[in-house]
């Protein structure tokens, strides 16, 4: 176990779709260890495999209290609700805008042994599950913000100390979802 470093936004690997997890071994949980404790250690509500450079479908998360990680994970809306509210991303330090996120999800897949698992959450939790699911589709929460709003995100990124690529920025998709 150990705290890996984070990627930042304009890192390739943040924008491409992970891969399907196939091996339930010693590596994969080694693999959740480090997403927990990195997640911890950054006081992260969720991190995601492809934010320390892994590009496989895992993420882990830390909300009222709970810790817990989905493998392939599979979400889907409950309801019909949704909530607007502030939201950020290790991977984008310091930035936190209001995102539209369903307010209940239910989320099936594997832990790290295999097993079949089902995870029912509203509000930070459904909204932790729906970031990192995102993030393991390649999909930034800064995608999905109204456009004025991801607008003023892009130019504060382009202007944030950690952003070491000055004026470059890879081109940021609207979302479909």
């Amino acid at each position: 176990m150990s705290v890996t470093p984070i990627r930042l936004f304009g890192d390739p690997v943040l924008h491409r779709p992970a891969a399907p997890v196939v091996d339930f071994d010693a590596e994969l949980r080694r693999l959740v260890d480090d997403l927990t404790d990195t997640m911890q250690a950054a006081g992260g509500a969720g991190l995601a495999a492809p934010q320390i450079g892994v590009g496989l479908r895992v993420f882990t998360w830390y909300v009222d209290g709970e810790v817990g990680h989905l493998v392939n994970p599979e979400v889907a809306p409950v309801g019909e609700e949704v909530q607007d509210g502030p939201e950020g991303c290790l991977s984008i330090p310091a930035l936190r805008y209001d995102c539209r996120r369903h307010l209940h999800v239910v989320a099936t897949g594997w832990n790290v042994h295999g097993d079949p698992v089902r995870v029912e959450g509203s509000e930070l939790l459904a909204r932790a599950i729906q970031h990192e699911t995102d993030h393991l589709d390649g999909v930034l929460f800064v995608e999905r913000l109204a456009d004025a709003d991801r607008a003023a995100a892009l130019a504060e990124i382009r202007a944030a100390e950690w952003n070491g690529h000055g004026s470059y920025l890879p081109v940021v998709k609207v979302s479909p979802h």
